[in-house]
This record gives structure tokens, C-alpha cells and sequence, in this order.
């Protein structure tokens, strides 16, 4: 629906049934899409408002991924008898990755309940706060890009497969979207979900190949598949990394992202409305 004083997209709230719950959902994802631009600004504003006052600003961010990769690097690899070139590059590669996806499922439990004035202010579509959400972690994402540059510039290396991070870019952010619009919802409806993702995460940081090689492990590699953080890893650490990426990482990523939209779409299409009740 659109507001006929302001033109705006906002909400509809009314009672859905059947079909009629799949295109408000579809129309709520065209409403979203088409407040582009303020996402964007609102995804910008939240990364000044946390650094206001701040001498580096933003920049915090990346200094203090270098100074997390420079310690990590040398204990890690003194500990798996790495030698740098290799463990380094691969290690900034995999804390800056990482750091995206922790931050997006993080801030995902809350993204609708932190948008709670937006709601109460006026309707406005439910997949507005999901974009902005994703703007902010790829604008902090750029701003530790600058680490992975550095490293890979003193060590000499570059990326080799553009077709394959062609492919692999697009699946992130479908995927970001996806995860944070369900999780959002049952953070919504759920404050257990927050503190909920936030252990899991942490287990999966040391279960899921980011501060280790898949390499090191030599019988049951075939497991890592059930790690869910490990395909959409792989996807993107390999093409960056220069090394082919094994087609059934890339065939679990695609199911996987698949089943996610499926489980999201499902439950957008039933609880959308309840949305603002929820805050």
C-alpha cells in the first residue's frame, strides 16, 4: 500500500489469507526495494552514530581487525606450524568473512524490535529495516576489506577466479537477507533468540575452518559439510584465495540458501503483519 499524502510505501496490515498473504509479502519486498536509497542512508547513518565523536571514526573498525589479525596470525600459526605468507593472508581473509556473517546473524534477533520508532511512526514496509541492516554490515565489511588489501598486497596475492566470486556475491547477499528477515522474526516474537545466536556463534568459530585450515584434517573432511557456515565460506575464501572450490561446497551452498528463503518466505508470508504487534 502507498500513503496518498506522502506517496510513501508502508505496511499493510490488513487480514491475509492464503494467496493473498504471498503477494502483501511480495508487495511489501517491492515496497522495501523501492526505499533503496534510504536504506542506504539509514544503513550509513547507524555506522557514524556508533563512531560519533571518535578521532578514526569507522576506521576503528578496521584498526582493530589488523590488530586481531597481526596477534592471531602469529600464535596461530606458530601453534599449526604455519609459515605467515601461507596463514596470514588466509587468516585476515577468514576474520574478515566471518566478522560479516557474525554481524549480520548478531543484529538480525534484533533488527525489527531496534526499528521499533520507525513502526510506530507510520507503516512502513517490514523488509525496510531488513535492508538497512544489510547495508550496515557491508559498509563495515568495506571498511575491514582494507586489512584483507594490505595483507594481500605484501604477500603478493590476488585473486585468480572473478567468474567464480561473480557467482558467489550474488548467494551472500540473498543469503544475508534471508537469514536476517527469519531470524529477525522469531527475535521479534522471541527475546531468547538474541543471547541464542550469539553461543551458537561462538561454538561455531572454532568448530567452522576460520582460524584453521580445512586441510588440517585429513579423515571425515566429508563432516565439515554439515558445518552450515563452511559452504558459503568456501564459496567466497576460495575464489579470493586463488584455488578451485570443490563442486559440492558450491552445490550445499545453493541448497542450503535455498532452503533458507524457503523457510523465511514461509514464515514472512504468515507473521508479516504481526510484525509491529510484536514490538
Amino acid at each position: 500500500m502507498e500513503d496518498s499524502n506522502s506517496r510513501t510505501p508502508i505496511l499493510d496490515l490488513a487480514p491475509q489469507r492464503g494467496f493473498g498473504r504471498v503477494r502483501a509479502a511480495l508487495d511489501d519486498l517491492k515496497a522495501g526495494l523501492r526505499l533503496l536509497p534510504l536504506a542506504l542512508a539509514l544503513g550509513w547513518l547507524d555506522i557514524k552514530l556508533r563512531y560519533r565523536g571518535s578521532i578514526l571514526g569507522p576506521f576503528w573498525l578496521t584498526l582493530s581487525t589488523a590488530i586481531m589479525v597481526a596477534a592471531m596470525g602469529v600464535v596461530y600459526g606458530y601453534l599449526f606450524h604455519m609459515d605467515l605468507p601461507h596463514y596470514l593472508p588466509f587468516l585476515s581473509l577468514s576474520i574478515v568473512l566471518w566478522g560479516y556473517i557474525s554481524g549480520v546473524i548478531n543484529d538480525a534477533a534484533t533488527v525489527f524490535t531496534q526499528s521499533t520508532s520507525l513502526f510506530h511512526a507510520r507503516r512502513i514496509p517490514a523488509t525496510l529495516p531488513v535492508i538497512r541492516l544489510v547495508v550496515r554490515n557491508v559498509l563495515t565489511f568495506l571498511h575491514n576489506v582494507v586489512v584483507i588489501a594490505v595483507v594481500f598486497g605484501i604477500y603478493h596475492l590476488w585473486p585468480k577466479q572473478s567468474w567464480s566470486l561473480l557467482v558467489s556475491l550474488p548467494i551472500w547477499f540473498l543469503d544475508s537477507f534471508a537469514i536476517i528477515l527469519l531470524i529477525g522474526m522469531l527475535g521479534a516474537r522471541f527475546r531468547d533468540i538474541a543471547p541464542i545466536m550469539s553461543s551458537i556463534l561462538q561454538i561455531f568459530f572454532f568448530v567452522t575452518p576460520v582460524i584453521w585450515k580445512p586441510d588440517l584434517i585429513y579423515v571425515g573432511r566429508q563432516y565439515l559439510l554439515l558445518d552450515p557456515f563452511y559452504p558459503i565460506l568456501e564459496i567466497m575464501r576460495g575464489p579470493l584465495m586463488g584455488y578451485d572450490v570443490r563442486s559440492s561446497l558450491w552445490i550445499a551452498a545453493i541448497v542450503q540458501g535455498a532452503l533458507l528463503w524457503g523457510l523465511a518466505a514461509a514464515l514472512f508470508c504468515r507473521m508479516r503483519a504481526r510484525i509491529p504487534y510484536w514490538i
